[in-house]
């Protein structure tokens, strides 16, 4: 485990990179634009040269020994595919690992965002030293990835963790997915965007002056994460929504610790970043929705790895792709092999 290895974290928009070291300290970065629509071939072109970047900030005579990159879903990790995220659709069925593999000459793994995420939270950030723990994204969408006596758990169909899409409320707001009331529908950062649009639609056609410190901003303008920092100044209305989200996600985790007795949570992504804003409602909610026995035990935190998270998680899985020998190992990196012989790209 005392290689240097890369852990990238591809998003619909952006591309981060982070060098790891030895010690599991990121100790340098690139970003840059994802630009999927310009197709699978740049886009992995784009991650190589930034790969040769962070290998020149290496001590001399050493080298890049793996890469972990992590994906919005749905991917197929065992075949090292982008399937068909629908914010990403430049890159659908893309064999992403292969490809960068032969570009790279290294063993490269591939993991679901969230579960590399988990990952790197388990590890090196508030889930250290825990057997399980639920990792729950809050962002763009709410999902969760499942690690359960330090094995992420996947479920028959690769599909384990959809928490977003449970039902809080079976006639309440149509959901993307087709079904009313979704998890999702309330705490997400469209689905907070849009409730706050229309309240401020219905109070100004009521006639009612938003109690808010600055001036309400124009609903085209609005995003989930400008609700999360409205209520962090004190709006009124981005604070009822805030805490009515924060209650829907102790719903979600009350349920879960029913179901699978894991008593840590961890919130992530960029809702989260509103901290107690929606994390206290929720853990006030917990009781009323599980056993006395249950929720004094519970805990939920948030991420304390930001967005490193992802990086280091794939930084974890890299080093499992360069050490491991097994078979499971020969499925994450595609190569069955204790050795590699270093970043060599091939042109």
């Amino acid at each position: 485990m005392s290689d240097w290895v890369v852990g990238v974290d591809l998003g619909a928009t952006k591309i981060a990179l982070g060098l790891i070291d030895p010690t599991d300290r990121i100790v340098a970065y690139r970003r840059m634009p994802t630009n999927a629509d310009e197709g699978p071939q740049a886009v992995v072109e784009r991650i190589a040269r930034s790969v040769v970047e962070l290998q020149r900030e290496m001590p001399h005579g050493r080298e890049i020994a793996a890469l972990g990159i992590c994906s919005p879903g749905p991917i197929d990790h065992q075949a090292g595919m982008v399937m068909d995220p629908p914010n990403i659709p430049g890159l659908h069925n893309t064999p992403l690992r292969q490809m960068l593999a032969g570009r790279l000459n290294l063993p490269v793994s591939l993991e679901h965002d969230a579960k590399a995420a988990a990952l790197g939270e388990f590890y090196y950030g508030a889930g250290r030293g825990e057997r399980s723990m639920v990792y729950i994204v809050v962002g763009t969408g709410v999902g969760a990835a499942i690690i359960i006596d330090g094995q992420l758990y996947r479920g028959m169909h690769n599909s384990a963790g959809e928490v977003g899409h449970t039902t809080l409320d079976q006639h309440g707001e149509l959901c993307s997915c087709g079904s009313r009331g979704c998890v999702e529908t309330y705490m997400s950062g469209p689905w907070l965007a849009r409730r706050y649009g229309r309240a401020l639609k219905r109070d100004r056609q009521e006639g009612q002056s938003p109690q808010q410190p600055s001036p309400a901003p124009q609903e085209q303008l609005i995003t989930g994460d400008l609700v999360a920092r409205l209520a962090g100044q004190g709006d009124a209305l981005a604070m009822q929504l805030m805490a009515q989200a924060g209650e829907a996600l102790g719903v979600a985790i009350a349920s879960m610790a029913m179901i699978l007795d894991i008593d840590l949570y961890v919130v992530g992504s960029s809702v989260a970043k509103s901290g107690d804003l929606l994390l206290e409602p929720a853990r006030k909610t917990v009781p009323r929705c599980s056993y006395r026995s249950v929720s004094p035990r519970l805990r939920i935190l948030a991420t304390e790895l930001g967005d490193d998270g992802p990086i280091l998680g794939c930084g974890w899985l890299a080093r499992r792709a360069r050490v491991t020998t097994t078979p499971e190992a020969a499925i994450i990196s595609g190569k069955a092999t204790t050795a590699s012989p270093g970043l060599r790209l091939r042109h």
